[in-house]
């Protein structure tokens, strides 16, 4: 137990050190992400807006909160293809669980995620919502997310570890999946074509989190899927850990 505490105090320290670092003599520091989200924001709101003819009060607050979950996820993806390769010499030098490594990029993009949550707050407060107690089942939303990122970082970390054009295979496909993801509209908008999100796992996390802070409950169905594709994935990824773990160093 107190290695497993040790391991993720490091990959922590690591990530937020990675912030510090990436921003050190900025005037606005890490906040360069939050004017990043703003402008976003600001341009897809006025536009979408208007293109699919929705009042910009109910559609600006669930951009926002869609936008700035799928940067957290996206960034998630597309940097766990190449998790290990960054980390090479760490892993080939020092004894270390490969899973820190992938916690480390989970944690940079929660890091992420905190700061750009000032966009959503002051968003919230120029169009106001009828939150409620809701609002409070945003923590396990948020918890089973960053948990479904880590088992997807551990796993495509494997994956792109072993097999180089993965990489930009998945980063070809992510602006596919943006716009197959409840981003710039809500599942509920999408009528008959509404199977598009329910083979999206992308869907579900939004949903999850994106409901309670408008408003709402989101369906006790899209906390079963979201637990299920926990579970599956974390065996999924205990799996390839146990099995491949010992040519990673072979790999990179």
């Amino acid at each position: 137990m107190s290695a497993i505490f040790h391991n993720v105090s490091l990959a922590w320290y690591f990530a937020w050190s990675d912030m510090r670092a990436r921003y050190k003599r900025s005037v606005l520091g890490p906040f360069w992400l939050v004017l990043g989200t703003v402008i976003g924001v600001v341009g897809l709101g006025l536009v979408w807006s208007v293109l699919l003819n929705t009042e910009r009060s109910e559609f600006i607050p669930a951009l926002t909160v869609g936008l700035v979950l799928w940067q957290a996820i996206s960034g998630a993806i597309t940097g766990s293809t190449t998790v290990f390769a960054r980390s090479a010499s760490v892993i080939k030098n020092i004894k270390t669980p490969s899973w820190r490594i992938s916690l480390e990029l989970v944690f940079q993009q929660t890091v992420n995620l905190i700061h750009n949550f000032v966009v959503i707050v002051f968003v919230l407060l120029v169009y106001p919502q009828d939150i409620g107690f809701a609002a409070l089942l945003v923590i396990p939303g948020l918890v089973l997310v960053f948990m479904n990122i880590f088992w997807i970082a551990q796993v495509l970390g494997f994956v792109g570890a072993r097999y180089r054009d993965f990489d930009p295979l998945v980063s070809a496909l992510m602006p596919i999946l943006f716009f197959l993801s409840p981003v710039l509209y809500q599942s509920r908008q999408l009528g008959s074509l509404d199977v598009i999100s329910k083979l999206n796992p992308i869907a579900y996390w939004i949903e999850i989190v994106r409901n309670p802070l408008l408003g709402s409950v989101p369906a006790l169905s899209d906390y079963l899927v979201v637990v299920a594709m926990t579970i599956a994935g974390f065996l999924l990824a205990t799996w390839m850990t146990r099995a491949r773990g010992h040519r990673l160093p072979y790999w990179i």
